[in-house]
């Protein structure tokens, strides 16, 4: 049990937890039952002696004060215990930062090839290929550190926060302080409410209708209620414990002060979050593409390189010349400038997201956000307005009705929970002063917070010492289904069969008019000391409704055809009705076959849910979890889901989309559950966000495609020139030089333009179809090289060994120069230069790699890498080759691209 409910725990808050507290990682096998009772027993003893405690024990154990600690009483408690961070969210040392960027498999062969060259006392190869190695890590290590930085700064302007006691150091006043969560320290007072995260290990001092959800730790699905006196024994399970909250658990409702007894690792969370962590990673949607690719390159390079070796060793007799050979051709079929790349265009892309008010919390969310190819959101804020007007207040028969109005108002300003729009709206719409001089008749009791099962809430007032009333408001249906009479003419009649059909028929004809209904009901109880349940709304009598407005924005139906232009679905998933969803989808242009409600879910399996939800696009009275299961299903078939939503009930389905997307005025659960945060809560700034995902994934399948059809055609090239030639075609560090000019030059792909058709629908990592592009496009150049070396033989007599400097450096130009143009030739499926051209930094290193080529030639660099000046005879020649390569290439692209098509 506590296994799975572990793996729970890892899969939710690995989306959830404050700057990603733990990474997503298998469980311990050797996990043990008894939650969590397996960590250290010093924690759970604290937590049972600070469970039990008094409030006097709890401020002298943590040197705390009622008023809250002073500031510099918690910098100083900061820099003994550390900031309120896992280990996993430590920042990292430069020093390791920079071994992680010369770790990859890329690096260790190439410094495997320079031991093994100085070992030969060939210093030139040694020296030559230390410098790919240090250039390769470096330009990594600084691209990645202003990445981090840039990711940091990005994550700042969304980060949580608590609401903390701080005291006056000059008049001792207490006052109340929003503070960054990683600066919460060990007697910190903190306050909460409904939406909040728990930020640390929490002991409840007071409390008021406080129910938090324990879910992902303790595998309950309702949620619990905390209070200030344990009614718990003593060696319970801390997690039991009715006194305590856990980093990372969230309220559902109701108010509480309390004292931080834990920080950090030392938090229940923490413990668990290291131990899970010395598991390896388990790598995302983005992380496996570019694995796949990564180890197709690789297994390429594994079969290639022993052939290369057994044909020179054998043609050549050199076994030791052939094995350098063999390496240096590995060293060129492999992508070490791979993670730079793919790092440093994720980071410009997550930067330029944030001008277009959209904030990327995780660089790997941008590639999901471009493979996008449906969107669920809910209604109300997004097609809406999210400015809701109380409209209408009526009895049962549709008559304006003011003492309506006035238990909507009593339950709505008495709730300590969540106010929703709708309550604003009620507090906003109702005439205050008449409101407040009523309230004085009243008292507060007790409270039934909302939940999304029940779909409503109650609260219970006194204005006499004998009895009590309870008003609750919520869902028609829900409300409904607990009432037994009803209002009517200022008589309680019994509610009937037909006068539920009537009311039914005024209630639809509300929400036809676009008008979401919500219903108020009572009752008068003998006054009591206990306090209320669920089981108490029961035999209420239906007073009649609010009904409220919530107007489409102007921007819904341009955004809408624009994502549907972007090859993105958009499915509405909300709670409302589905006549008032029908009646906003039809304003804002959204087409409407058939509608799938939450009951309607309930009754399908997932094999059909998944078949109905392919064709819906609208799905109404959903509860959260119908929004999870439905997100889920249609990922099962394949598709990659965003979802945006902003409240408590969306965490669910934004932890099970693809790609989680919330507002920066979303409640903490929903915006530490999500990936993307939007600034503006609008769909055309997320199709903005689409385009610049879809621009990003553009980029780093170029350089893949670029790297893999370049190497192919090397390797084949080399192949053909091995088996025929008296001499190695190029020695090893002409190729190793060779791959280090192309490599700098690969730094200005991230910032290259990209055609709008590749901007126009989804984009998604595909290993299968690099390997074809690899297959159909490596030969080309493999064809032209082969001219060069006929050129070179036949034209100019380089056809011994005493020659071969100069057949050597015919190819080298002609394979520098032909590997950096098949740039400009395969970075888009048009007509290069003419009806698509590249970004100016790519042009310019497209052309600082030719004049470096020719340059070392000519310079007296040559003769150090064993190279000598090509007589100008020889470029009429290669020009004519370079064009003829290019024209082929575009003939063969075009072919390609009705065959198999164009990523």
């Amino acid at each position: 049990m506590f296994k799975t409910m572990t793996q729970r725990l890892i899969h939710v808050f690995s989306r959830t937890l404050p700057l990603r507290l733990i990474r997503r990682s298998p469980m311990l096998e050797n996990a043990q039952p008894n939650g969590g009772k397996d960590l250290p027993p010093s924690i759970v003893q604290h937590c049972q002696h600070c469970a039990r405690a008094s409030a006097e024990q709890l401020y002298a154990q943590f040197n705390s004060h009622f008023e809250g600690l002073t500031e510099l009483e918690a910098e100083a408690i900061r820099e003994r215990v550390g900031p309120n961070q896992t280990n996993d969210q430590q920042p990292m040392p430069w020093w390791q930062h920079l071994w992680i960027c010369y770790r990859n498999p890329f690096n260790l062969l190439l410094t495997i090839l320079a031991a093994v060259s100085y070992a030969t006392e060939d210093m030139k190869a040694t020296l030559v290929i230390g410098s790919m190695v240090v250039i390769s890590t470096l330009m990594r290590f600084v691209q990645e550190a202003r990445s981090n930085k840039a990711a940091d700064a990005l994550k700042a302007m969304v980060s949580n926060t608590a609401t903390v006691l701080r005291s006056d150091t000059q008049t001792g006043q207490s006052r109340t302080v929003e503070l960054p969560i990683n600066q919460l320290v060990p007697g910190d007072l903190v306050k909460l409410s409904a939406g909040d995260m728990i930020p640390a290990d929490l002991r409840i001092l007071s409390a008021k209708d406080l129910f938090i959800s324990q879910a992902a730790l303790t595998g309950e699905s309702l949620p619990v209620e905390k209070q200030a006196n344990s009614r718990m024994p003593v060696d319970c399970d801390p997690l039991e414990q009715d006194t305590l909250c856990f980093m990372g658990t969230n309220v559902i409702s109701g108010t509480a002060l309390a004292m931080v007894i834990s920080t950090g690792a030392q938090t229940w969370f923490g413990q668990l979050a290291e131990r899970v962590m010395k598991q390896d990673d388990q790598p995302n949607a983005f992380q496996r593409g570019i694995s796949k690719v990564s180890w197709l390159l690789i297994r390429f390079m594994m079969v290639m390189t022993p052939v290369v070796l057994l044909i020179n060793g054998y043609t050549k007799g050199d076994w030791w010349e052939a094995a350098l050979f063999s390496l240096s051709v590995a060293v060129g079929l492999t992508p070490e400038m791979l993670p730079m790349i793919v790092t440093s265009t994720l980071a410009k892309g997550a930067v330029k997201l944030s001008r277009q008010k959209v904030i990327v919390k995780h660089l790997d969310a941008i590639q999901n956000f471009g493979a996008m190819d449906i969107l669920c959101t809910d209604k109300t804020g997004t097609l809406t307005q999210d400015k809701i007007i109380l409209e209408r207040h009526t009895d049962v028969l549709g008559t304006p009705c003011n003492d309506v109005l006035h238990l909507a108002w009593l339950n709505s300003h008495y709730q300590t929970g969540l106010k929703n729009l709708l309550d604003v709206a009620v507090l906003e719409g109702a005439e205050a002063v008449e409101m407040e001089q009523r309230q004085n008749r009243y008292i507060k009791i007790d409270e039934i917070p909302f939940d999304f099962d029940r779909r409503r809430m109650s609260v219970v007032v006194s204005e006499a010492a004998d009895y009590h009333r309870l008003i609750c408001k919520g869902a028609l249906e829900e409300i409904l289904s607990i009432c037994t009479l009803v209002k009517l003419n200022d008589e309680t009649v019994p509610l009937t069969a037909q006068l539920l059909s009537r009311i039914r028929g005024i209630t639809d004809d509300l929400n036809q008019q676009g008008l979401r209904v919500v219903a108020v009901a009572h009752k008068v109880i003998p006054a009591r000391t206990h306090d209320y349940a669920v089981a108490d709304e029961s035999s209420l009598i239906l007073a009649g409704y609010i009904a409220f407005l919530d107007p489409p924005k102007e921007s819904t139906a341009p955004a809408l055809k624009a994502l549907q232009r972007k090859g993105v679905t958009v499915k509405i998933l909300t709670g409302d009705n589905p006549l008032v969803a029908r009646k906003v989808c039809k304003d804002v242009g959204l087409e409407v076959d058939n509608i799938l409600t939450g009951s309607d879910v309930e009754k399908l399996s997932d094999a059909e849910l998944a078949e109905v939800a392919r064709n819906t696009r609208v799905f109404a009275k959903l509860a959260p979890l119908h929004k999870e299961r439905i997100v889920r299903v249609l990922r099962e078939q394949g598709h990659v889901v965003g979802f945006m939503g902003d409240g408590i009930n969306d965490a669910p389905a934004l932890r099970a989309a693809d790609i989680g997307i919330s507002v920066d005025s979303a409640v903490d659960i929903a915006k530490e559950a999500a990936d993307i945060i939007l600034l503006e809560k609008s769909l055309m700034v997320l199709e903005q966000g689409v385009t610049e995902g879809r621009r990003t994934f553009a980029n780093m399948l170029k350089y893949i495609k670029m790297t893999a059809s370049s190497n192919f055609g090397n390797v084949f090239s080399v192949l053909v020139a091995s088996a025929f030639l008296p001499f190695l075609p190029m020695l090893p560090l002409h190729l190793l030089v060779q791959n280090l000019i192309y490599d700098v030059s690969q730094v200005a792909i991230p910032f290259d333009n990209v055609d709008e058709e590749q901007l126009s629908k989804p984009q998604r990592w595909n290993a299968g179809d690099i390997g074809r592009f690899m297959v159909f496009f490596g030969p080309i150049s493999s064809v032209f090289d082969i001219l060069t070396f006929s050129l070179m033989w036949w034209v100019f007599k380089a056809n011994t060994p005493e020659m071969q400097t100069l057949f050597q450096s015919g190819w080298f130009i002609e394979g520098l120069l032909s590997q950096t143009l098949i740039v400009h030739m395969i970075r888009t499926r048009k007509v290069p230069f003419i009806q698509s051209r590249a970004s100016l930094p790519l042009c310019i290193m497209t052309l600082l790699v030719v004049i470096t080529g020719i340059g070392i030639i000519f310079s007296p660099v040559a003769g150090f890498l064993q190279l000598q000046a090509l007589p100008l005879s020889y470029f009429p020649w290669l020009i004519v080759i370079l064009a003829a390569y290019m024209v082929m290439t575009q003939g063969v692209k075009g072919w390609f691209v009705r065959r198999y098509g164009w990523q």
